[in-house]
């Protein structure tokens, strides 16, 4: 079983350092196989905000935490317009990881990144053909038996983002990139942006979508909050490519703790979930549902 701490929209510039450092200590204790951070690890992409969270993967490698991050539009400059045009993601090579698509593979899972961050969009996404072809080549010699997940910031799918069910805008040549993740035999892709939870089988989501299991991050500590919902990250327990467990970790305004755990089944159709009911426990804050359509 491969178990995954998968954060998003960290926001240095726009965070709570005590919930950051909150959630340090709280990987630093489980100590997963893997940490995937999608994104957003400024809020303005500045050089302070980017020693920030340099000085923060560095904690979390000198605790013996392996990472696989990809960078977000917050992560390219937005005021600076040369430097957004001419050199939008130099910062975040130096500071954070020189490589903007990411491959991660083990005897269980094959992880690839990839950057959908662009300097002619503010806040939406992207994904090319380049990226596309690299999807397709990357996952075509990974075991059968091995769970090929995606990580991007912006998701591929359009998804519910307000209390009114209003949809989010899909990444750009949203249909292609679509197409590549059937191709490849995604069975995971996950994402952040939004700072909203959110789980749901992609074939429910949009027509033709292959078998893949969508799974959003909301933010894990920026002090931006959308619909009240609070600072949390995800928990994935990677049985098989057909079987998982996601836990929501969330912040109770004091600590980070379970708020809903949710096993994922696939048979052969389609995915199935269930709650996994659990004894009471003192203290359990009110159940933080992922919001699943």
């Amino acid at each position: 079983m491969a178990r995954i701490a998968h954060l998003s929209d960290i926001h240095f510039g726009a965070n709570d350092p005590k919930i950051v450092d909150a959630a340090t200590a709280w990987l630093q204790e489980r100590q997963p196989d893997l940490v995937v951070i999608s994104g957003d690890f400024t809020q303005r992409a500045r050089i302070d905000q980017f020693r920030q969270a340099a000085a923060w993967l560095g904690r979390l490698h000198a605790a013996g935490l392996r990472t696989l991050v990809v960078p977000g539009n917050h992560d390219v400059p937005l005021y600076d317009v040369v430097r957004r045009f001419m050199a939008p993601l130099r910062r975040y090579r130096r500071y954070i990881s020189h490589d903007l698509c990411p491959f991660y593979e083990d005897a269980e899972v094959a992880i690839l990144g990839i950057n959908t961050a662009r300097s002619l969009t503010i806040k939406d996404g992207r994904i090319n053909h380049d990226q596309m072809d690299m999807l397709r080549d990357r996952f075509a010699s990974v075991a059968p038996d091995k769970t090929r997940i995606l990580v991007t910031h912006h998701p591929l799918f359009a998804m519910p983002i307000g209390k009114g069910g209003e949809l989010s805008e899909a990444v750009g040549r949203h249909e292609d990139a679509v197409r590549a993740v059937c191709q490849a035999g995604v069975h995971v892709a996950l994402a952040g942006h939004f700072h909203r939870t959110y789980a749901e089988a992609a074939q429910k989501m949009v027509a033709h979508s292959g078998g893949a299991l969508v799974i959003q991050a909301g933010t894990a500590t920026s002090t931006r909050l959308r619909n009240a919902e609070p600072q949390s990250f995800n928990w994935l327990h990677v049985r098989r490519n057909n079987a998982m467990e996601l836990q929501v970790i969330v912040w109770d305004g004091a600590s980070f703790r379970r708020a809903s755990h949710v096993e994922y089944v696939h048979d052969g159709e389609g995915w199935t979930s269930r709650d996994v009911v659990e004894p009471p426990r003192v203290g359990k804050i009110p159940p933080h549902q992922v919001l699943r359509g």
